[in-house]
């Protein structure tokens, strides 16, 4: 009787801990997400406008980001350092909206939601390439990838004015 007893004991033991190696397991990706990449970090963008009359120096932005998808379809959103959401921007093939609050905007060009967004034109298919550490030219723009490993990539357009320079620190 003992013995049948410690059998069960043992079976519910075994059964116990596949349940919960199971349950810690990470499902696999779905097809969808095969091809999906995904970032998260700090970005900071300063533009030096020196056409601008009694300016007070350079106009800076800074949010922490998510980049999902790819140059051809994908979404960036900025948050605020408290974390809420100013602005998401996604994109596909031929249409992009951008959501800030509850107001949507839509427009054939994903280069206009961004440049209305952060005040300038940011080379988005090439972000994705430094984002991957390729140096992937873009008109006016130069990047540095120098501390990638380290997570940071600073990039710099002397034109078309404004000059702009743009630092994204990257989740670990």
């Amino acid at each position: 009787m003992t013995q049948a007893v410690s059998r069960r004991l043992l079976l519910a033991a075994g059964l116990g801990a596949t349940a919960w190696l199971v349950g810690c397991s990470t499902p696999p990706r779905s097809t969808a997400d095969a091809g999906s990449q995904f970032w998260s970090g700090r970005m900071a963008l300063q533009l030096q406008d020196d056409s601008v009359l009694n300016s007070n120096g350079p106009q800076s932005f800074s949010a922490s980001f998510e980049l999902r998808g790819s140059p051809q379809a994908g979404s960036l959103q900025l948050f605020t350092p408290l974390g809420s959401s100013v602005a998401l921007i996604s994109w596909q093939p031929g249409s992009a909206l951008l959501q800030q609050g509850q107001t949507q905007r839509t427009s054939a060009s994903l280069d206009e939601l961004v440049r209305d967004t952060l005040g300038t034109h940011i080379p988005v298919p090439a972000l994705f390439a430094w984002l991957q550490g390729q140096n992937q030219a873009a008109d006016g723009w130069s990047v540095d990838l120098e501390r990638y490993a380290d997570g940071r990539i600073a990039a710099t357009r002397h034109s078309p004015t404004p000059a702009a320079s743009l630092r994204l620190i990257l989740d670990r």
